[in-house]
């Protein structure tokens, strides 16, 4: 969908559109440090919310895909005032629902060239089977035309601290 086409509700999140793909760190004590390969994709279908699906596989040290690791999907939700919900679901047993706020940092020729969105957690629910997750923080940020982005979280009884980090580049560059 091109740009103004767009709803105008989008436009400040309009950054994110587009496939991501890149690489990324996770950390955190009941782990083993790893390191992963990422796709996401933003996409809007000319309604006043930004569709997301992300991909995640393990890697070998050479950079190879070694297994799949997560999915998630959701929908990100511009609210009046820069606010911001973001709705998540994940096949390993839980949903979140995200608020925060986005800003656009940076603007060139009507295009967005730096922004940022900060999010935290509203809500957490699990299936029994899940495993303990009770509060996660989100920040992605666009910079020098990369999409970079990090959570952390509180879960299996540790306080919050970051998980994971990636940095994506456009798919198609």
């Amino acid at each position: 969908m091109a740009e103004q086409e767009l709803p105008p509700e989008i436009m400040p999140i309009s950054w994110l559109l587009g496939s991501w793909v890149g690489v990324g760190l996770g950390t955190y004590p009941t782990i083993e440090d790893f390191r992963f390969g990422q796709e996401a994709v933003f996409s809007c279908d000319g309604r006043p919310f930004i569709s997301y699906v992300s991909r995640s596989w393990l890697l070998d040290p050479e950079g190879e895909r070694v297994r799949p690791l997560a999915v998630e999907s959701g929908y990100w939700r511009p609210r009046p005032k820069n606010n911001l919900e973001l709705v998540l679901s994940h096949p390993t047993g839980y949903s979140e629902i995200y608020v925060g706020t986005t800003e656009v940092l940076g603007l060139e020729n009507a295009t967005i060239t730096s922004a940022r969105a900060q999010l935290k957690t509203d809500i957490v629910s699990r299936t029994e089977s899940a495993k303990p997750y009770s509060r996660g923080e989100r920040l992605y940020g666009l910079f020098d035309g990369k999409l970079v982005w990090t959570f952390d979280m509180s879960a299996m009884e540790q306080p919050m601290q970051n998980h994971l980090s990636a940095t994506l580049r456009p798919a198609f560059e």
